[in-house]
């Protein structure tokens, strides 16, 4: 089972320190960041791939409510509240867990583990069982819309994607196209294994790579920064090669 990215938004900086703590200790989760500002928060949100947001209720800004209304189904949630009766109103947002306040190591990880069951659930095998191993080339690809019509895109010819606000583009070896999509779902369509995240802005295929000069790394004419959040994780995969 891949890592669980999970991001910690709450504005009360003891609960947002237990709650790190917390997750620093179970091994499956990897905290992309924490936040006691809903507006920080959602900017982060809305760039970086995030499985599991641990939100709070009660923050002045924004409430949790309204920020589950904003981020809809791009992430998963488990709600943390010091007020039991905003329980059935946060599973309305079909939250994993319901935290109340104080909250103990023993209920956070029973709570992780509900995540844990409902993340293996939905991991897609590497090979459809209907497919022979042999057919597995024939499979990489998707569909993607643009224009609106969908066209087939083989991931051997996407060399990177770049974010564009609301839009992203993909950069072909022989052309570009522009698709209304997020980082986060497309990230759970690609291969992992061939392409990385190494920037808020652009996901890169790993054998597309020409070139690496300190914080930058170059695919043809293209050059694309390596984002300090991704850095550790991109120096471990060029480790691998040396």
């Amino acid at each position: 089972m891949n890592p669980i990215r999970c991001f910690i938004l709450d504005d009360e900086p003891l609960a947002l320190s237990l709650l790190t703590e917390y997750t620093k200790k179970i091994p499956q989760l990897k905290l992309i960041g924490t936040s006691t500002s809903a507006f920080d928060a959602l900017k982060t949100l809305e760039e970086e791939a995030i499985d599991l947001l641990f939100i709070d209720i009660q923050m002045p800004e924004l409430t949790g409510l309204q920020i589950m209304d904003i981020l809809g189904d791009r992430t998963k949630y488990i709600v943390t509240s010091a007020y039991s009766e905003y329980a059935l109103k946060g599973y309305e947002y079909q939250v994993l867990d319901y935290l109340l306040k104080p909250i103990s190591f023993e209920r956070f990880y029973k709570s992780i583990q509900k995540a844990k069951d409902y993340f293996q659930s939905i991991e897609p095998s590497l090979v459809p069982p209907v497919l022979a191993p042999n057919t597995k080339e024939e499979t990489d690809f998707l569909f993607v819309k643009t224009d609106g019509k969908l066209v087939k895109l083989f991931l051997k010819d996407l060399c990177f994607v770049e974010g564009l606000k609301d839009y992203l583009c993909l950069h072909l070896k022989t052309e570009k196209l522009i698709i209304l999509d997020t980082f986060l779902e497309l990230e759970k369509k690609l291969p992992q294994e061939a392409f990385m995240r190494v920037h808020r802005s652009y996901v890169v295929r790993l054998d597309q790579i020409d070139t690496i000069e300190r914080n930058r790394l170059f695919i043809g004419e293209a050059i694309i920064p390596i984002g300090k959040t991704y850095e550790q994780q991109f120096q471990e995969w060029i480790r691998k090669y040396q």
